[in-house]
């Protein structure tokens, strides 16, 4: 015995549990070196009980079905057979679909689960697309240059080339957690030389049309992260990424002429399947309008001439009477000359200030107007007189000349400025409505008043004013006043950082000159060196000046000494041009291939946020125009279509209010300007009543509910992983959608999917059967070989219908519901024919890939269904053919039903049977006849009964 038990105790085992449907099975112990299994009981009850002196294993919760088990083998099978791989050679008879998300940036974080709202609706897309018999090409890439990785590496001394690669291989096993159907062999990343050579031949490309520059432009310069940042990078003057203070600084900088392509990205709009909203945010941003350009002599205070002209420009040359002073922005080039010695002080202090205002911040309406007088004045060429000139930071320095000439009485801005600083207001439009109302600006159209002048001989009184703004620009052209003037809020494209990580200017500086040299194309790509320091220098000067064995450099077609441009581009660039990489992106001698580029262009579906709405949007229009322009590709527009997925809230916060004694107040009793203090209040401790949420403890109290964004701040993001390892990825995919339409925002609950949860395991147990008792389940499914009812035909046609629909108007929720209400429908079937439920499985498979890949496997096919036809509906099943059908007791109508009108007569008597009213009258009595006329009438006469009225 003793002997026995050392050899058992000398035996190295390894005990590990099988799962079905979730549940454990009695545990397989292996016996190294024959691997022989044993079966060994554990009781579920025994938690933290022990085999042999050993901890039990976890006994894990049955699932509702087995995700866990699907989901892992499906999506290995299609990485190994490489399901979803668009071949570089594709048969172009067939019709092409390119559906696209917009690119990435792989931050350390993750993904949330609102990033995948969108990648599942175009996932969704794509298998539908493949299954309808196209092309589809449908890749994944990364934009993973940029600010926050270079940032990222300054706190913890990691190369940013380190912890793009780990977040990209984050975001990757994501997504590929999520059973997206990405041709993975196309990926690629904004950060590799093969992929950013193309980007410096593009911008090689721009430079050789003379549409990449070098000027000195203010910018907006943040010495905390050494690099000037967009107007959309600053927020109330702070950087929006870590709240450092900007100011205006001139610099020498890389900008791009897109107002050359303005009047052509403004037509082309019209062709777009784009939401108006966006591409009239697109028309304001760019902001054309038609004006005049007129010039101003200055003179100072005894009116003498200075020998200098301002350029205003202006839409509205009809009010020129009416202009009374002048604005010129702080940044003006004529400033020094216009400021007199005794305002010299007074408007320099005031330029420091506007030269840490966004141009966003000193355009808003709301602020309140400010300003400074320069001491100068200029001559009003129609009125002759003389009209002060003052600084004004509402003004911009890159919009028009720099200059406006105000006109109080019919702008908003220049009345609210001249109220503050007691400047005239002179009207000259009457308002068409004969009011005499002077409390406000008029802005809109009328007729000219005020507008007369003998010694400029410019009369324009009682003109309208369209008629009066073209005589005043005839009258400045032929007296050189002025001109006429097309004019755009669109500004060229700042096209440089001081940032490290970034794609390098192929271009050097000559020493002995200073003269630009482009890079010879046989010279790309121009590899970004490696760096150990990436902190800002502190002089303004990029990081890359610190690697000066690369910086010093000698042009090889000349030979003589030059340095490099220290500069990178910023993030926008290889977001620009990338769809059109995903065409051929292993190509090594051109951007794409010119056949490939002509078969899958435009972009078909492009899917993503809002927030990209102007930049993105607009900057890879503008690349697309260039590279149409020299030949490059056959299209004008680089998107057909445009969807804008909603934001994805996290769950709803309930707050509550306590005064300055800590007693809590009631919601709508606080006011804006009351000094509370707010707290949070858990879910499970707060009821609705009505419309309102209250404390269930409290119920007088009502608390204020609200979703926000989901960021780390709030501690509101929802982790997909979590959610897959809880409920499945098939559950996450088919939530999002379920939520609400896809371009609406949404807030997350998570009782909400357990809902569709739920569905999906009624789905299963309805095709696979209910589970065994030890909890796994049949190999196949109950499908049988029975001939479907025309009930069973009509259903599932309705529902291929529906689904067909609204997967092509992404109303995939009511999709999803079609498919719910086929489920339930055939609930109350028999028998379930395989002829019914191998086409629902095919409906469900773009929303639910893994179950569906299952159960199309169980039901005997060996190959994926992911190029299966999609089912077609047949209009023969789709006809509503329900009639109502009168029911005769003894000859007398007691009631009606509904039956189709190829009812049987058998199937016409169960019904009335079932039906609770007649049903009184037939059971348990002696039925001599049926007399049945189809689709007119059934009458039951009965024996020997006498039936009460």
């Amino acid at each position: 015995m003793q002997t026995q038990a050392r050899t058992r105790a000398s035996l190295r085992f390894q005990a590990f549990p099988h799962f079905a449907n979730g549940a454990p099975l009695p545990f397989v112990i292996s016996f190294p070196p024959t691997r022989r299994h044993v079966r060994v009981r554990c009781s579920a009850a025994s938690d933290g009980g022990s085999i042999g002196g050993n901890p039990q294993p976890q006994v894990q919760q049955r699932k509702a079905y087995p995700f866990d088990a699907i989901e892992p083998r499906w999506q290995r099978y299609w990485e190994e057979n490489r399901t979803f791989r668009t071949p570089d050679e594709v048969d172009t008879s067939k019709p092409k679909c390119y559906i696209l998300d917009m690119f990435p940036y792989p931050s350390g974080a993750g993904l949330h689960v609102g990033h995948p709202l969108g990648y599942t609706a175009t996932d969704i897309l794509s298998r539908y697309k493949r299954m309808k018999g196209f092309n589809v090409l449908h890749p994944m890439g990364w934009d993973a240059f940029g600010l926050p990785a270079e940032q990222y590496a300054i706190e913890t001394g990691t190369h940013p080339k380190f912890t793009t690669k780990r977040n990209i291989e984050r975001f990757r096993t994501q997504l590929k957690s999520l059973g997206f159907s990405y041709d993975w062999d196309r990926e690629l990343s904004t950060t590799e030389p093969e992929y950013y050579k193309w980007t410096q031949w593009i911008f090689l490309q721009l430079f050789k049309k003379g549409l990449a520059y070098q000027a000195e432009i203010p910018v907006n310069w943040c010495p905390a992260l050494g690099t000037v940042l967009a107007n959309e990078e600053v927020v109330n003057g702070v950087s929006e990424r870590g709240g450092h203070p900007v100011v205006r600084k001139p610099m020498r900088q890389w900008i791009l002429k897109i107002t050359a392509y303005a009047d052509r990205l403004l037509e082309d709009l019209d062709d777009l399947d784009w939401p108006e909203s966006i591409k009239e945010m697109q028309r304001n941003w760019i902001g054309r309008s038609e004006g005049a350009e007129l010039e101003f002599g200055v003179v100072d205070s005894q009116g003498y001439e200075q020998g200098l002209k301002l350029s205003v420009y202006t839409t509205r040359p009809d009010t020129i009477f009416g202009a009374t002073f002048i604005v010129v922005a702080p940044e003006h080039p004529l400033l020094s000359s216009l400021t007199t010695e005794a305002q010299h002080e007074k408007v320099e202090h005031y330029g420091e200030l506007a030269s840490k205002k966004s141009d966003l911040e000193r355009t808003d309406l709301q602020k309140a107007k400010t300003g400074v007088f320069s001491g100068s004045y200029a001559i009003n060429p129609a009125t002759r007189e003389t009209i002060p000139i003052w600084i004004a930071d509402y003004v911009l320095g890159s919009y028009g000349t720099g200059a406006i000439m105000a006109v109080p009485a019919h702008d908003s801005r220049d009345y609210e400025f001249a109220l503050k600083y007691d400047i005239p207001i002179i009207r000259v439009v009457s308002r068409t409505d004969r009011s005499d109302d002077d409390s406000e600006p008029y802005v809109d159209d009328g007729i000219m008043i005020n507008s007369s002048n003998s010694l400029s001989g410019l009369n324009i009184n009682g003109l309208s004013c369209k008629d009066a703004a073209s005589k005043v620009i005839e009258w400045l052209e032929s007296t050189g006043h002025g001109i006429k003037k097309v004019n755009y809020k669109l500004r060229d494209w700042l096209f440089a950082r001081q940032r490290y990580w970034g794609e390098p200017f192929p271009v050097v500086y000559l020493d002995d000159s200073g003269e630009v040299v482009p890079l010879q194309e046989n010279e790309l790509p121009l590899v970004l060196p490696d760096l150990d320091d990436f902190n800002p220098t502190g002089t303004g000067e990029p990081p890359l000046a610190k690697a000066r064995s690369w910086v010093n450099t000698v042009d090889p077609v000349s030979g003589r000494h030059a340095r490099r441009e220290t500069n990178t581009m910023p993030q926008w660039a290889g977001s620009c041009w990338y769809y059109l990489r995903f065409m051929d992106p292993k190509n090594p001698t051109a951007l794409v291939d010119k056949d490939k580029e002509r078969y899958w262009s435009p972009v078909d579906i492009y899917v993503g946020g809002a927030e990209h709405s102007v930049l993105h949007l607009l900057y890879a229009r503008f690349w697309h125009k260039v590279l149409y322009d020299i030949g490059v590709v056959s299209t004008k527009e680089p998107f057909q279509c445009l969807i804008n997925q909603g934001l994805i809230l996290g769950e709803i916060e309930y707050t509550a209010f306590k005064d300055q004694e800590g007693r809590l107040v009631s919601a709508e009793s606080v006011g804006i300007t009351d000094n509370h203090f707010q707290e949070r209040i858990p879910a499970e401790k707060v009821m609705k009543v009505g419309d309102f949420y209250v404390i269930k403890d409290n119920p007088s109290i009502r608390l204020v509910a609200r979703a926000y964004k989901m960021s780390k701040s709030r501690g509101n993001v929802i982790n997909p992983d979590d959610v897959v390892s809880e409920y499945g990825a098939d559950s996450l995919r088919l939530y999002e959608m379920f939520m609400g339409p896809l371009r609406d925002s949404k807030t997350w609950s998570t009782g909400g999917i357990e809902g569709v949860h739920r569905f999906l395991a009624r789905t299963w147990r309805l095709i696979v059967g209910p589970p065994l008792p030890d909890g796994s389940y049949n190999c196949g499914t109950i499908a049988t070989d029975d001939e479907p009812t025309l009930d069973q035909l009509r259903s599932l046609h309705r529902c291929i219908a529906k689904v067909s629909e609204e997967i092509q108007e992404t109303r995939f929720n009511t999709g999803i519901s079609a498919m719910m209400e086929f489920v339930n429908a055939a609930y109350k079937w028999n028998k379930h024919p395989k002829s019914i439920l191998e086409p629902f499985v095919l409906l469900l498979s773009p929303f639910a890939p893994h179950m569906a890949e299952e159960l199309w496997s169980r039901m005997g096919h060996q190959e994926s269904l992911a190029y299966e036809q999609f089912p077609e509906a047949e209009s023969e099943f789709l006809k509503d053919s329900n009639i109502v059908l009168p029911v005769q007791i003894n000859g007398k109508t007691r009631g009606t039903i509904l039956v189709d009108e190829a009812c049987s007569e058998d199937d016409a008597f169960r019904l009335a049977s079932e039906d609770e009213k007649l049903s009184k009258y037939i059971s348990e009595r002696m039925i001599k006849k049926r007399i049945f006329v189809p689709g007119r009438i059934l009458n039951v006469i009965l024996d020997h009964h006498k039936v009460s009225s």
